[in-house]
Parts: C-alpha cells; sequence; structure tokens
C-alpha cells in the first residue's frame, strides 16, 4: 500500500499491559488494557471521539506475523479536528486512557451485578448457588467418614 502521511495505523499490541515497551507497547501502564483487541481498540476511539478510522481485521503486525491482531486506520487531519492533536502518541494517550477508563467502569459493573445475585425469576442461576441445608449436612457426613476411613487403614 502506498504511503499516505495522512493515516496513522493503530495496532492492538501497542495497548497491552502484559508485554513491556522493549517489546512493543507504545503507551504507559495507567494507559494499557490487559487483553487487548480489535474490536475493543475501534470502541475506545468511537468513545474517545474519533469518528474517522477504518478497520482491518486478520493482519499481523511485523514484529507479531504469528498474531493476527487488526490494525485500526486513523486520519490524522480527523484526529486534529476531533481530538486536538495530530501526534501519534497523544492520540494513543488518549484512546489508551479511554480505553482503560472504560474497562474499569465496566469491570466494576459486573462486580455490582455480581453482588446483587439472579434476578427475580431467574431460576437456573439461583439453583446453580443456591445449597440446602441437607445437601451441607450430607457433604459434612462424607468428608468425615473418608477421614475416620483414612485412619483405620493406617492403625493396623
Amino acid at each position: 500500500m502506498a504511503h499516505n502521511p495522512d493515516r496513522i495505523i493503530l495496532w492492538p499490541g501497542y495497548f497491552s499491559s502484559r508485554s513491556s515497551r522493549r517489546n512493543g507497547r507504545r503507551v504507559g501502564v495507567d494507559c494499557s488494557v490487559k487483553k487487548p483487541d480489535l474490536e475493543g481498540l475501534a470502541w475506545a476511539a468511537r468513545q474517545a471521539g474519533v469518528k474517522k478510522m477504518k478497520r482491518e481485521d486478520s493482519v499481523s503486525h511485523p514484529r507479531r506475523p504469528w498474531a493476527k491482531e487488526g490494525r485500526l486506520w486513523v486520519s490524522r487531519t480527523a484526529a486534529e479536528s476531533d481530538l486536538g492533536t495530530g501526534k501519534k502518541e497523544e492520540i494513543l494517550q488518549i484512546i489508551g486512557l479511554k480505553w482503560r477508563e472504560l474497562n474499569i467502569q465496566r469491570q466494576n459493573e459486573e462486580d455490582e451485578a455480581n453482588k446483587r445475585g439472579p434476578r427475580t425469576g431467574d431460576k437456573r442461576a439461583r439453583a446453580q448457588r443456591k445449597t440446602s441445608g441437607a445437601a451441607k449436612q450430607a457433604a459434612a457426613r462424607a468428608q468425615k467418614n473418608r477421614q475416620q476411613r483414612g485412619r483405620k487403614k493406617w492403625k493396623k
């Protein structure tokens, strides 16, 4: 593909908190995420305010040819008007901060939903975590019997 100075390429690997700067991370740890993917990168860029972008799936970074992570093309002029900067490093920082913020927010929402428990009428979710007193007593008796049988074998 011909070089176009207006395009900026963003790879999901630039935002991986599991890799070091030497291994390809381009943002600080406070702007990185655990499992970056193209879908999340496009979502974070859209939430940060980038309007003109193009996604390419199944494309691998030259240093990571085994990982078909995909890439995101961002227009420099559009990013300058949308984000206020046309510099690649600043665009990476803005998108990374937004992505991490959105991931933390989503994790907090999931934690709250888990704390609340299943909704009313959701019998499947209730049944999986509900244990009767009789079942607990039977499990305790079985464990006690196993322990006693183990002691008898060694006493002989």
